[in-house]
């Protein structure tokens, strides 16, 4: 099966170049303020053209009005719409038909109960971003550095279509794929030398340390 593999946080040309030349299927691009890895719609058009017929570009917002998703569209041109917000099913619905484009709705999780809210938005989302939930008063609702216990997600259906996230990186990426077999793998705090900084070197360590876990899991 093949793992998708997508680098988010985006914000330099070094740090695209680095994410597509080792294999990423996705770059992320984050728009939400609050964020050190915030940048604007017209930063994100400049450098999602490195990534033409190499990787889809997603657009991440959180709880973003039709205003914001306008000009993210029109300056960036997505291919996929990320929802890190509280966006509710109908909300998921009305930007998938404004936009024209398919979303990845994220879901926070801390305990087998958290997963009871992929029901609702199944057959809505096209696909599933399991992050691990922020901490109380945290501001970010993602890319916080933190895992959340894998093993929940055993038992999960599996016709889920879901990017495992929360906490990743090279040196826990091996254990995260022998306890779960997503269909693809989301990373950004795990690849910085500082909160908003990707590291080339961090990033090329990332796809090495998934291809031997890759390679081991299969052998």
């Amino acid at each position: 099966m093949t793992l998708d593999i997508k680098i988010c946080g985006l914000k330099t040309e070094e740090a695209v170049t680095a994410a597509l030349d080792g294999g990423a299927s996705h770059i992320g691009f984050i728009f939400f303020e609050k964020s050190p890895r915030h940048v604007s719609a017209e930063e994100a058009g400049q450098l999602r053209r490195l990534a033409e017929r190499r990787a889809k570009v997603v657009a991440v917002t959180v709880d973003a009005e039709d205003s914001e998703l306008d000009r993210i569209l029109e300056a960036m041109r997505p291919d996929l719409l990320q929802l890190h917000g509280k966006e509710s099913p109908d909300r998921v619905g009305e930007i998938k038909e404004r936009s024209g484009l398919p979303v990845m709705k994220a879901i926070p999780i801390r305990e087998s109960e958290d997963l009871d809210a992929l029901t609702r938005y199944r057959g809505i989302a096209d696909r599933f971003l399991l992050d691990a939930k922020p901490a109380a008063g945290a501001r970010l609702p993602g890319g916080n550095g933190i895992a959340f216990d894998w093993s929940l997600l055993a038992f999960l259906d599996e016709e889920v279509d879901y990017m495992l996230s929360g906490g990743l990186n090279a040196a826990n990426i091996g254990e995260a794929l022998t306890v779960v077999r997503p269909r693809g793998i989301d990373v950004s705090s795990g690849v910085e030398r500082a909160p908003g900084e990707k590291d080339p070197e961090l990033i090329r360590a990332f796809f090495s340390a998934t291809r031997s876990a890759r390679s081991g899991n299969a052998a």
